[in-house]
Order: structure tokens, then sequence, then C-alpha cells
């Protein structure tokens, strides 16, 4: 604390070094002033000085000591200075109630942690009974029944699938392999997966990619893009849902644009919120407001910009803007 206290007034140090100088050199070349008395001037002067400011120290860091030793003790040196049975028994109460919080909170990292664990290994259980529904569902014969079968296994796998990421999504920057990607297979594959829905919905897709690879990570890429292609399916009906790219400014932009029923404009400025579902249609229990929000999350990380456009009626366009390869490798080494 005595260094930083000195580095707050050395300009008060420097300007008193400076009048000392100044008085002895005036008195080493004016023949008028005896040297010896500029001396006994200067070392008195500097005596008083130091004086004020070992005063001045103990003065203005006393309180701020105090802070210090209380946030260390827990308020014990308040608890023994009390000076009455009433502030003693006031301040025993609040260093008790502070050391149960802290107590409390560790305990319920904790349980969050071991509650995050075991959601993580339930998910990954379920998974097996998917995927050995999946592979009886590809055994059946083609019939309306097989296809609706289908449709409800791909929501739940979805459903699946986003709190698994939900999930990891804190801890995202751990699981990141940034690299070359190529989006046309990402796409074309994510597309695969919805193939059954589209097909029983009657849409197809018209993809025009100019610029084909990005620097991303794969897996976190092809998360965003499940959610913002699941949402175009789910609220499109028979039209094609059109995904390009281009370059604009240096940048890469990939646009997804359905013909669906779009967003109202009071409802546009909220739907990456958590939670936030519609107000047109409410009443759909199915939507659990959460895959917009967690797309836009994990863009955030992968410092892509991620913007939507919609006029009701006609549609809605998300549009994801990749940094430039020297940005994005100029923020990941800071």
């Amino acid at each position: 604390m005595i260094r930083a206290y000195l580095k707050e007034r050395r300009s008060w140090i420097v300007m008193m070094l400076a009048l000392q100088g100044l008085g002895l050199f005036i008195a080493a070349v004016d023949p008028m002033i005896p040297v010896l008395s500029m001396l006994y001037v200067a070392f008195l002067s500097t005596l008083l000085f130091v004086i004020f400011l070992v005063f001045r120290y103990y003065k203005e860091t006393r309180f701020y000591k105090s802070l210090l030793q209380r946030e260390h003790n827990l308020d014990m040196t308040t608890i023994a200075d009390a000076s009455s049975p009433l502030e003693r028994i006031v301040a025993e109460s609040l260093t008790g109630e502070i050391e149960q919080l802290r107590q409390d909170a560790a305990m319920n990292r904790l349980l969050l942690e071991q509650e995050k664990d075991e959601l993580l290994a339930w998910i990954h259980e379920v998974k097996t009974p998917l995927t050995a529904m999946r592979l009886m569902m590809d055994r059946m014969q083609h019939d309306p029944v097989k296809a609706q079968l289908h449709v409800e296994w791909l929501r739940l796998h979805h459903l699946l699938d986003q709190q698994l990421h939900q999930k990891r999504l804190p801890f995202m920057e751990n699981d990141l392999y940034i690299d070359a990607v190529n989006l046309e297979d990402i796409v074309v594959q994510e597309i695969k997966t919805l193939q059954a829905w589209c097909i029983q919905k009657g849409l197809g897709f018209d993809i025009q990619l100019a610029v084909t690879e990005v620097l991303s990570d794969a897996k976190w890429l092809s998360f965003i893009l499940r959610q913002l292609l699941s949402n175009a399916v789910k609220y499109s009906e028979q039209a094609d849902i059109t995904i390009l790219s281009e370059q604009r400014r240096q940048h890469t932009v990939l646009l997804i644009r359905d013909a669906g029923m779009g967003i109202d404009p009071k409802d546009l400025p909220r739907i990456f919120d958590k939670g936030f579902t519609s107000t047109t249609e409410h009443q759909n229990g199915a939507a659990t407001g959460m895959g917009l929000y967690l797309a836009k999350k994990a863009a955030q990380s992968l410092h892509i910009a991620i913007d939507a456009a919609s006029t009701p009626g006609e549609g809605t366009t998300f549009t994801l803007t990749f940094p430039k390869r020297n940005e994005f490798v100029t923020t990941q080494s800071m």
C-alpha cells in the first residue's frame, strides 16, 4: 500500500524536489546567497515534507486497511471492537450468516455440476434406444406410418440435441476446433437429417452457394444451421427454402430464406431471447423458445453475426455473417 500511495503522490514529490533543486542552483550561481544557508533551508523543508507525507499516509489509508481486514477476517475486528453487548451480538450474527451463505453457495455449485453431469449421462443413454428405433424404422416398408414415425423421431432427436448443446454451451470455448469448413457439405448433411419432415410437408431446397469455404468450428456451425433450418421447415408449407452464400465487404454471408408465415414486427427483436416463443402462435405448446436462443449464443462464441428479417405472410430470412480470417485469428489470440 505504501508503494501505491507514493505512486499517487509522485507529482507532489517531484515538485518538491524540483523546488529544492532550483533553490540550490540559484544559491550556487548567485554569490549574494549563502549556499550553506540554502542547504539548511532545503534540509528543514524536506524534513517537514517527509513528516507531512507520513502523516497523510496513515490518515488516508487507515479506512482502506480496515476494509481489507474485514474482508479477510469476516468482520472479526468489528466484533472484537464492539462497544456494547448488542453490537457484539449483531456482528456475530452477521458473520455467521455470511459464512452460512458462502457454504450454501459452494454446495449449490456442487449440486449444479452433479445435475449437469447426470443430465448429460441421461441424454447419452437415451440416444441408444433412439438409434435402435431408427434402425427398426429403416427396415419397415414405405408407408405413411413409417413417414410419421420418422418425423416424430426426428423431433425427439432434435429436442435431445438441444438439451445436450445447452449444457455444453457454457464450456463451448473448451470444445472449439477452428478450421476451414466446407459450407456445402454441412448444409447438405443437415438437409438430409430433415428429409422425412420436408417430404411430409412438401418442401424443397434451392441451394446457391457462391462461397463454399469459411473459417469456423464444423460441429457448432452444424448445430447453428440445424436450428435455423428446422425453424424454417417448421413454419413453411409447400414452398422452397432458399440457401445462398455470397461475399460482402470481405465477409462471407450465408442466407436462409423461407416463404413461411413470417414473424410479427413486434416479435422480431425478441426472437433470440431465451424462452420467447411467439405472441401470434402463443397457444403452440410444442415450442420451447430455445432453438434460436442457443443458435445466437453459439454464434457469438464463433464471432458470427446472426440477424433476422421478416415480413408477415411472406417469409423470414436469417443471415449469418462470418468474420474475416484475420479478424478471427486476432480475436482468438487475445
